[in-house]
């Protein structure tokens, strides 16, 4: 009936539900997967990659944080970027960052698939992908406090590994009886193999550790007092992730030294560590440990992508009807959760883990150079009193982003091109060549 109130995300997740949400997403254990490239790269300085790459993505959530306290919507950097910059811009960052959020949950289906046939091998790869993609959809479309509840489960338990690996790792350095001059320093600065170009190269790397930071903003409208926990939310993510990821390639890297990992054993770096630290069993525990953390991210980003294509679906960047409807008893984006899943499924036998990987970066670096410009803007080009902070720090983030992907491979250039190029002809279409107001922002009220 016309009088009926219409349908609303509901506010139930606490300050600790978003850090839950954030650390399953980015992953406990998320720089055991790169930790082979890394290491070759800053020639056995992961640890000071690791730190330095957190420093360089606090300014960035510091970004995110502020803007939203001055926009507690869901539509995380396409409204931040559209509400304080220009409406098309925000389209285009929105864009740009979809893709991002799309490929996310389609990586880790490939690669849920990919480590459950080393621990049951005679389950064929289709099979597993098509029960990861149900069971990514499956479980969001019960709503957010069911995910939030699955996030806790996932934390604890890859907490448990992460403590597990370390006492392994205390129990092999006992056994060693003679350290060595500079054994336990190092992992930091070692003047044998430091190099500041092999280190920021590999810096470059390791900010890939914390991606998915951002995804914290997309549940503005879910979570209890917005204009503070999601600024919380997302600085706390960041140091906690950098902390705990500082700690567990530290802890690898006395067990394995600066040796360089062979080319065919980069990405199975971390297994060999945890290998040699508490032999086969530990392998396999790595290995298991991985995989849970793909599907606590696989389930987180989804939700996040669903929630993203809601912003703009409500902003009526894209289609409203489809992309900006609510199911009426979950209070969820269902059409946009079931569409993320069918292109996870369908995009795990078209492309690899690798060119998924390699693509996800483009879009969300996109997103974190638009997002730095708007609180720029915002806190420093408009306010009366201009302070150094707030002028430093999205400066800062900004610059750092825009240096990282230019480094990105050529193939995920080009590819991501296209993504864009496509996004923007749609929106000229759609406006008659941008004669038209693109988007028609809605901002809802913090209230609950």
């Amino acid at each position: 009936m016309a009088n009926e109130p219409a349908v609303k995300l509901r506010r139930v997740l606490t300050l600790w539900d978003l850090i839950i949400i954030g650390i399953v997403i980015i992953q406990p254990i998320a720089p055991m997967g790169i930790y082979g490239v890394i290491s070759n790269d800053a020639r056995g300085h992961v640890v000071t990659t690791i730190l330095i790459a957190m420093v360089a993505m606090l300014f960035t959530a510091i970004s995110y944080g502020k803007m939203a306290r001055a926009y507690p919507s869901a539509g995380s950097a396409y409204t931040y970027v559209g509400q304080e910059l220009n409406p098309a811009l925000g389209y285009v960052t929105g864009w740009a960052i979809v893709m991002d959020y799309i490929l996310n949950p389609l990586i880790c289906t490939i690669i849920c698939s990919q480590l459950t046939q080393n621990i049951l091998p005679f389950l064929p790869y289709w099979t597993l992908a098509v029960f990861y993609a149900g069971a990514f959809t499956l479980l969001n479309i019960r709503g957010v406090k069911t995910s939030a509840r699955i996030n806790d489960v996932m934390a604890a338990g890859m907490s448990i590994v992460v403590v597990i690996f370390f006492a392994f790792v205390i129990h092999f350095l006992w056994s060693i009886h003679e350290y060595g001059q500079g054994f336990f320093t190092h992992p930091f600065y070692n003047p044998a193999t430091f190099s500041f170009k092999n280190v920021f190269h590999g810096t470059s790397v390791a900010v890939l550790t914390y991606i998915g930071f951002d995804a914290i903003s997309t549940f503005s409208e879910e979570v209890e007092n917005p204009r503070r926990n999601i600024m919380l939310a997302t600085v706390l993510v960041c140091l906690i992730t950098g902390v705990l990821a500082s700690l567990e390639v530290y802890a690898a890297q006395l067990v394995w030294r600066d040796q360089p990992f062979p080319p065919d054993k980069i990405t199975s770096a971390f297994p060999l560590v945890a290998q040699t630290a508490g032999g086969y069993f530990l392998f396999q525990l790595v290995n298991f440990t991985i995989l849970i953390a793909n599907i606590g991210s696989g389930l987180g980003s989804q939700l996040g992508a669903a929630r993203l294509l809601y912003g703009m679906g409500r902003s009526n960047g894209i289609p409203k009807k489809f992309f900006g409807a609510l199911d009426p008893k979950n209070h969820i984006p269902r059409n946009n959760v079931i569409l993320v899943g069918a292109i996870a499924l369908a995009g795990s036998f078209i492309i690899t883990y690798d060119q998924g990987a390699d693509l996800l970066n483009f879009g969300a670096l996109l997103a974190f150079m638009g997002v730095n410009v708007a609180a720029l803007v915002r806190y420093y080009v408009r306010e009366e009193k201009k302070q150094v902070l707030n002028l430093l720090s999205p400066l800062l983030g900004f610059l750092i982003c825009a240096f990282i992907w230019t480094h990105l491979s050529a193939p995920a250039l080009k590819l991501g091109a296209i993504w864009m190029v496509l996004g923007m002809t749609y929106g000229a279409i759609k406006t008659r060549g941008f004669q038209a107001n693109l988007v028609n922002f809605d901002i809802p009220s913090d209230e609950s």
